[in-house]
């Protein structure tokens, strides 16, 4: 798997880090250092842990999908860009506004919230053959770097950002699964 291709996962799959951190910038009093490493932190902890879980799942179940793993992955990907999408320009925004969400309970489920698309991609690349701590490593750093900054960008700007990230991401998702199924095909 290319680099373009590794950073173009990544950069998608933070981008619900990234959005939710500019919501949390939005409501926050005070962002110090302490809030952002303990956010992105957490954020990048769960987005490099989770498509190691999906590819150790993957693993196992190599044998009985390979000859359907392109649309496998190309399903995966789509639903989970189109979740995004759907979210961003649908959602509830009441249900994402917490009191707190850098601390205890909230931040947990959050950061598994923002990663739980990484667990499918995870699955997608075991059933692609690629090999994943490399990868689960970029997309941890990627997720820990977009979250710090999404939440001071939160901070310092207006809630229409969040939005429109968390589509781009989508759009980047459903990109790769096309992109993937292509190269199968052809």
């Amino acid at each position: 798997m290319s680099l373009l291709t590794l950073l173009g996962i990544a950069v998608g799959l933070a981008m619900d880090a990234f959005a939710v951190s500019i919501g949390i910038g939005l409501g926050a009093r005070h962002v110090d250092a302490r809030t952002t490493v303990r956010l992105a932190w957490h954020f990048g902890l769960f987005q490099f842990f989770m498509p190691i879980l999906g590819w150790l799942a993957g693993l196992s179940l190599e044998r009985f999908i390979s000859s359907v793993d392109h649309w496998i992955a190309f399903g995966l990907l789509t639903a989970i860009g189109g979740k995004m999408i759907y979210e961003a320009l649908w959602g509830d925004e009441e249900k994402r506004a917490e009191k707190d969400p850098t601390r205890g309970a909230s931040l947990v489920v959050l950061s598994v919230a923002t990663s739980i698309d990484a667990l499918a991609v995870g699955l997608s690349l075991a059933l692609l053959g690629v090999q994943i701590w490399y990868p689960a490593v970029i997309i941890g750093v990627v997720a820990f770097a977009f979250t710090a900054v999404g939440l001071h960008i939160g901070r310092r700007f207006g809630a229409l950002l969040g939005k429109w990230m968390e589509v781009l991401g989508g759009l980047i998702l459903i990109g790769i699964g096309v992109r993937i199924l292509v190269d199968h095909l052809l």
